[in-house]
């Protein structure tokens, strides 16, 4: 029988140059072929719709990306599941189900189903928590003989729409959201990946074996439909049986998948997980400081917070714990859509905002090759459609289809051309050009620069023994009001020579200054499709 994998990833896993091998922005020159002629692939059989000057792509290039990735950059191979998940898409309806599911439903089936912590690692990578101890017999049979309340159906069974609909949610919310913070390492590089902590701690063999199936669904469904959003797998409280069933859990995963579960013993779960994120992010129970359990909600990460702007709880309780979906307003925010449905009525309300300027510092460096202009864009627009009072979100204490693509060159709209209606969580002020931030929550300190104004004390002149040097010139610090009324430091981050080729070489280090608003401006697309009218007659 085989042995399960056990012990911490090597030290070189938590580095971000080890994640980013595949990814956008890190291609190699054989990697941007496969692309390439996997995007002829799929547009000859109609799976896939070119950008143009008036007209989005149908799928951005960081969903192509993961695809070949789980294929070995095989694009026939690619190619092939490609078209398996277009097809499962459409006879499931996904769009719809996503925009229409009950929200009650959702959360339910949040409950039972890995949950974001509203925290990222080191590399800006969304966490989420497994806590399966907690899935009791009666808890599941509730769970599965629950008659679903959303009227989109499919052929799939009503358990299985609603863990579509949380995998949707990944790739709609919190991807695009952990992308658009700003100052995470190599922002040119998408989020489109997540950790997971698994806690099988106090389950016996009985409850194991009774929730192979549900377990099973979660996998196989990520493998099939949704390859690659997954970074690592962390097994905590592992029971002394586990070795007897590691030989059919592991069936359920593809080699690739099987590769990034790692079984920690009690000594090992603290450093470890300490190796991939700040402490602050880990949970209390496991050496950290975050009061976060299954049940709660998300508590938010502060350099996400800092950039969002909610009204009040009953929006962040939506926002959290409900469907979400992103759009781009006129001014240059990101606007969170939450939808869905209460009590049998359409909801689609703006619950939240993103600040124009973590948007644009977020995407300002961002150097894909497949960088594009787009004059005739518009952003999205909506009335925004509150619904009934929503179904209480399950929680332990106090409330306090779409990846990011390659960044497009558009024009900022004139003042008035916002549709009357409109009603956004709020209005970030305009800003002032700023310097790009310096990557963040990394455990390596910033290269100084060979010469300029003297630094703060709260950077050090000293150089990361793990980093080479980098020749480059890095300037001062600035700061910003965002509309929270917080602080965000910004500084350039330190050229490393992978992020633009000219030639097949390192380009020469560029100073990037972010232009005001009414200037051209650099913006993150979010691929989430229209489904109104209202929303549809801007991307034609």
């Amino acid at each position: 029988m085989a042995e399960p994998p056990s012990g911490p990833p090597p030290a070189s896993a938590s580095s971000e140059q080890s994640r980013l091998k595949g990814h956008l922005g890190h291609l190699t020159r054989q990697e941007e072929a496969a692309l390439t002629d996997f995007k002829k692939l799929t547009a000859d059989q109609g799976l896939y719709r070119p950008e143009t000057n008036t007209q989005r792509a149908s799928h951005d290039d960081g969903t192509l990306v993961r695809y070949l990735r789980a294929r070995k950059f095989v694009p026939q191979d690619a190619l092939a599941q490609f078209k398996d998940t277009e097809k499962w898409r459409k006879d499931n309806n996904l769009d719809a189900l996503y925009e229409k599911i009950d929200i009650q439903d959702y959360r339910e089936a949040r409950s039972v189903y890995p949950q974001w912590t509203g925290r990222r690692d080191r590399r800006g990578i969304p966490v989420y928590l497994y806590e399966v101890g907690k899935l009791d017999s009666k808890k599941m049979i509730a769970y599965s003989q629950a008659t679903s309340k959303s009227k989109v159906k499919g052929p799939s069974p009503s358990r299985m729409l609603r863990l579509f609909a949380l995998y949707e949610n990944l790739t709609r919310f919190v991807m695009p959201l952990c992308s658009a913070v700003p100052g995470r390492p190599n922002p040119e590089s998408p989020v489109d990946q997540s950790n997971n902590i698994v806690d099988i701690s106090r389950v016996g063999l009985k409850q194991f074996w009774n929730l192979r199936n549900h377990m099973q669904d979660a996998s196989q469904l990520a493998t099939a439909h949704y390859p690659e959003t997954l970074d690592r797998i962390f097994i905590i409280g592992a029971p002394s049986f586990f070795p007897t069933v590691w030989g059919w859990v592991k069936k359920w995963f593809d080699p690739i998948t099987t590769s990034k579960i790692f079984i920690l013993s009690q000594e090992q779960v603290k450093p470890t997980l300490s190796a991939f994120m700040d402490v602050s992010s880990i949970p209390k129970k496991y050496g950290g400081d975050l009061d976060f359990e299954c049940g709660m909600m998300p508590s938010i990460d502060p350099d996400i917070r800092k950039c969002l702007e909610i009204k009040d709880a009953k929006l962040e309780e939506l926002f959290l714990t409900g469907p979400t979906r992103w759009i781009d307003s006129e001014e240059g925010e990101m606007i969170a859509l939450s939808v869905g449905s209460i009590d049998g009525k359409p909801h689609k309300e703006a619950v939240a905002t993103m600040s124009s300027l973590a948007v644009r510092t977020a995407t300002g460096s961002s150097m894909f090759q497949s960088q594009r202009s787009h004059p005739n864009f518009s952003a999205t627009q909506l009335v925004s459609q509150p619904a009934s009072q929503p179904p209480s979100a399950p929680q332990s204490r106090p409330q306090s289809k779409g990846m990011a693509i390659p960044q497009t060159q558009v024009q900022a709209p004139p003042p008035n051309a916002a549709q009357p209606g409109f009603q956004p969580a709020s209005k970030a002020p305009q800003m002032q050009p700023q310097q790009m931030p310096a990557p963040m929550g990394s455990s390596q300190q910033q290269i100084p620069p060979p010469s300029g104004p003297a630094q703060s004390a709260s950077q050090p002149a000293t150089q990361s023994a793990t980093q080479p040097a980098l020749q480059s010139a890095v300037a001062p610090e600035s700061e910003s009001t965002l509309p929270n009324g917080s602080v965000m430091k910004s500084q350039p981050a330190p050229f490393d020579g992978t992020t633009e080729m000219q030639n097949g070489e390192a380009a020469p280090p560029k100073s990037i200054t972010m232009p005001p608003p009414q200037l051209s401006r650099m913006e993150t697309q979010y691929m989430t499709p229209a489904t109104e009218p209202s929303e549809l007659k801007h991307f034609q």
